[in-house]
């Protein structure tokens, strides 16, 4: 799966993926969509994103989980 708008830059950010190149990690975007917050709330704390940005940040983010597995807590 090739991923056109997720970047990675040692050089930026520390080198965790975010978005087209900018300063906005996949993790921030992933985690304001589980948060709950609308697609145009979050387009409008960041306007350089466009909406197929936040979509691809999820796909990028479901592919990422799995690839490894994570620790689960039983309730």
């Amino acid at each position: 799966m090739k991923f056109m708008r997720i970047t990675v830059n040692a050089d930026q950010m520390g080198g965790v993926p975010c978005i087209r190149g900018l300063r906005i990690p996949v993790a921030t975007v992933v985690g304001m969509v589980a948060d709950g917050m609308p697609e145009g709330d979050i387009l409008k704390a960041y306007p350089d994103l466009e909406p197929d940005d936040i979509r691809e940040a999820l796909r990028y983010a479901a592919e990422a989980v799995r690839e490894r597995t994570l620790p689960l807590v039983r309730a």
